[in-house]
């Protein structure tokens, strides 16, 4: 102890918390032999009171009977505290060293305020001008300016909450987008130590988006064929096709120009909880709460074919592809897994968590991944399963209920991750991740 104070080239700060783990460690094993004190005081009392009975035992005899059990219970009672010991220390010891290398910025932009019931889902268009679009319980669906948070678009045609009418709608819209004003710097460096804040400290976001925003009631087309609630939906590559979720247990897949129904996907046994296409080529990942997600191949016009994976042992709650040949899928198991098309017999990555999972997004160009929690919290993970940042949340700043859904954005040079949440507010996030972080 006196030698590390003296010649070590380590940090101060990281010096007196490695003190500290060793203090704690010192007073663990302090106790340990305090206990084993006793146990041989108990031990011996024993045998005094056997002699005076006339029933003497010599050292040897006590690891025989009654002695027997006690001791190897107390050992093993000894061993196990010790390898908890051991296992707590060098976890903290490791997240210590990972704290102080770890300059991965997560900067709070903007919040996007204005719904009046949670937000179940966010998404970046894909074209420009980069604009952020939510969905939310309230019936509606905003479109907004990322740099000013001022919305741009009101959407109103449905009469259910998260297309509870049993409709997927499709409508277009032309935004004025205003000047940008200055950013505040927010800027925090991701770490484990920020305060935990409750529900009271929920910002009033009770007021309505602003009375100018022009308002869309009627859409362009109207999807009609499910049976119970549309969920998620998403465009197939070229933009011709769209395939939607539903709690009835079906995706469907129809055609844009005549609204007509193409392709019934069945065969989940439960509720789809999430959809999604690939980038590139015709392919659909659906995710259900059978605990399974399904993979959709529309490559070959003539016919197309599904492949079923099991990996997860509560709801999948979303299945997205990745560029190349991967799908990452999250579950209210509070696992997330990275899979590889070519050999989806088991995850190349598990990634566990404390909490569960809502629907996540891989950023394609760092490979990041996004995992939205149930306990108000966003993580970052690459590809392999390394978590390199937790996002703030604090009293101050961050989703004080349940994160919903996450979403990257590449095309945007300031705001280039997006959350949303039961709180009723959209998040706006500057994300950047050190290449040195990201290297295996």
């Amino acid at each position: 102890m006196q030698a590390v104070g003296m010649d070590s080239k380590l940090p101060s700060s990281v010096r007196s918390t490695l003190l500290e783990l060793f203090g704690q460690i010192e007073r663990e094993f302090e106790n340990l032999y305090i206990e084993n004190l006793e146990l041989r005081r108990e031990i011996e009392t024993l045998n005094e009171r056997l002699t005076a009975e006339g029933q003497a035992i010599d050292g040897a005899e006590l690891s025989k009977g009654q002695l027997k059990t006690k001791a190897s219970h107390s050992t093993s009672q000894l061993s196990q505290k010790l390898k908890t010991t051991y296992k707590a220390s060098t976890s903290k010891i490791v997240s210590s060293f990972k704290t102080t290398t770890s300059r991965a910025v997560c900067q709070l932009v903007k919040e996007y305020i204005g719904h009046r019931d949670g937000i179940w889902d966010v998404s970046v268009a894909r074209t420009q001008p980069v604009v952020l679009g939510t969905a939310s319980a309230d019936h509606t669906a905003l479109l907004w300016s990322i740099e000013t948070g001022r919305c741009l678009v009101k959407y109103t045609g449905h009469v259910g909450s998260a297309s509870g009418d049993q409709t997927a709608h499709i409508w277009r819209y032309a935004v004025q987008l205003p000047t940008p004003q200055p950013v505040a710097d927010t800027s925090q460096i991701c770490g484990e130590d920020e305060v935990e804040c409750s529900d009271k400290d929920e910002p009033d976001v009770d007021g309505d988006v602003s009375s100018d925003c022009p308002t869309i009631r009627v859409p362009l087309t109207s999807l009609k064929s499910h049976q119970g609630v549309v969920i998620a939906a998403d465009w197939l590559v070229g933009g011709q096709q769209v395939v939607t979720a539903s709690w009835d247990r079906a995706a469907n897949l129809y055609d844009v120009q005549t609204a007509e129904l193409v392709h019934s996907l069945t065969g989940h046994d439960q509720e789809l909880t999430h959809c999604c296409t690939h980038p590139t080529q015709r392919l659909v990942v659906t995710s259900s709460r059978d605990t399974t997600f399904r993979l959709w191949d529309f490559r070959d016009p003539s016919i197309h074919s599904v492949n079923v994976f099991q990996g997860h042992t509560d709801t999948v709650t979303s299945a997205v592809f990745t560029v190349g040949d991967n799908v990452v899928s999250g579950s209210d198991d509070r696992t997330v897994k990275v899979w590889d098309l070519k050999n989806m017999r088991s995850p190349i990555a598990t990634i566990r968590t404390d909490s569960a999972i809502n629907r996540i997004n891989v950023c394609v160009g760092q490979k990041i991944i996004a995992l939205p929690h149930d306990n108000r919290q966003v993580r970052l993970f690459d590809m392999s399963g390394v978590r390199l940042a937790r996002l703030p949340r604090s009293s101050r700043q961050g989703h004080r209920r349940m994160v919903c859904c996450s979403a990257w954005s590449e095309d945007h040079p300031v705001c280039n991750l997006f959350t949303c949440g039961f709180d009723r507010q959209a998040i706006g996030w500057n994300i950047n991740i050190p290449a040195l972080l990201q290297e295996k």
